[in-house]
């Protein structure tokens, strides 16, 4: 199965870096000031997975596990409320600074903005995200899905009031129809993916990710934890990756960890692009019939990709199998670490991790990436089983193992 494996390493540019200014310590700081507003914000849990390290030869394992943030068993609402809470910020001519989550639903916010639609396509946990903020705020959205999206996704959407439904669109395809609407009836889209003339909504979406990155450099702090020699991040159109490779080269500088970008091989436009590496994006086209739903993304957010292509080490592009191995070791643990329960799009990264400390033929992945008896090694889970019946199939059931 080796031949599914496929990586593009970049040699680290010294000069004519995109500026990551606008996703640095303050630019996170005053995200997470944002977030920590609402009332059922909480830090999500940053395990430290020693026993595995020891099994697979590294010298530590840290995931940060955003399948409890704010109820919605997934990181992406962190985007999808701070650009609303931006817009409304903008509407209202004052800066996000100075709101709270309090002021922000009150009645006077409310009769001074009138009725809004917030429109967005997803394959189910950034439309739960924005549903959450537009219902929070009394608000209507509505969300657009691919096809083959989870029920259970789209009933929790719906379940935050929104106006939803599964298309027969592939997700590229749904954020163009969904954005052709916005335009046709004066909503507001509220999408990740980046273009020509949209990219100040994707901009605050990607600060709002750096959230999660700062908690982590928080938490690492407070247990005076070495820095991370290695992070590994997943990415579908890329601007969680970029925002959070973005932060960590704002903080790291020169010194920052290896990077490593994780795609799966039906939907990865990201390591297309890298590998083509002229100046240009480039797409994949048609199902993307992934199991990692949220990965499933054919074209790069191109704010997110510049982060990317100067700040980032490798771009990897693997099979599913992988994911799936993610998840069950996650969800079971070697002897006294903490069980993590993980989804798809969330457990590719440690999978990644586990198949080359693991699988001989994958030496030459390993040599890549630097991977060795020293590495300390930070994930992101990025979301929990937010399909339930899938979850079960791969861990229980065994759907998905290497052949």
């Amino acid at each position: 199965m080796t031949e599914e494996f496929k990586n593009v390493s970049f040699k680290r540019k010294k000069e004519n870096k995109t500026s990551v200014d606008f996703l640095n310590i303050d630019a996170a700081s005053k995200a997470k000031k944002f977030h920590s507003s609402f009332k059922n914000y909480s830090m999500t849990p940053l395990i430290e997975l020693k026993n595995l390290a020891n099994t697979l030869g590294v010298n530590n394992i840290y995931v940060k596990d955003e399948s409890f943030r704010f109820g919605l068993n997934a990181f992406k609402v962190l985007g999808g409320s701070y650009a609303i809470g931006n817009y409304i910020a903008e509407k209202l001519g004052k800066d996000i600074e100075a709101l709270s989550y309090d002021e922000i639903t009150s009645d006077e916010v409310k009769n001074k903005l009138g009725d809004i639609t917030f429109i967005t396509a997803t394959d189910g946990n950034h439309g739960r995200g924005v549903a959450w903020t537009a219902n929070s705020l009394r608000q209507k959205s509505v969300v657009y899905m691919p096809k083959g999206s989870s029920l259970e996704r789209l009933n929790n959407i719906k379940a935050e009031g929104a106006d939803a439904s599964i298309t027969d669109m592939n997700y590229d395809e749904a954020v163009r129809f969904s954005n052709d609407l916005a335009e046709k009836n004066g909503w507001v889209m509220v999408q990740d993916t980046a273009w020509e003339g949209y990219e100040k909504i994707p901009t605050w979406i990607m600060q709002g990710y750096t959230t999660m990155a700062y908690e982590a450099y928080q938490q690492l702090q407070e247990i005076k934890a070495e820095m991370p020699t290695h992070i590994f991040l997943q990415a579908g159109v890329g601007a969680l990756a970029g925002a959070v490779q973005g932060f960590f080269a704002s903080v790291y500088g020169e010194n920052r960890p290896i990077t490593t970008i994780v795609e799966p091989n039906k939907a990865d436009c990201i390591y297309r692009t890298a590998e083509k590496n002229d100046g240009k994006l480039h797409f994949v086209t048609g199902d993307m019939n992934t199991i990692m739903a949220g990965l499933a993304c054919g074209e790069p957010c191109s704010i997110g990709y510049k982060v990317l292509r100067d700040y980032s080490d490798n771009f990897v592009s693997c099979p599913d199998y992988v994911s799936a191995k993610g998840m069950r070791v996650m969800g079971n643990p070697v002897e006294n670490d903490k069980k993590i329960i993980s989804g798809e799009s969330g457990a590719v990264t440690l999978g990644l991790v586990t198949e080359i400390m693991e699988n001989k033929n994958l030496g030459w992945l390993k040599e890549a990436l630097k991977l060795d008896e020293n590495s300390r090694i930070l994930c992101f889970s990025t979301e929990g089983n937010t399909d339930k019946e899938s979850y079960k199939d791969i861990v229980w059931n065994g759907k998905y193992s290497a052949i």
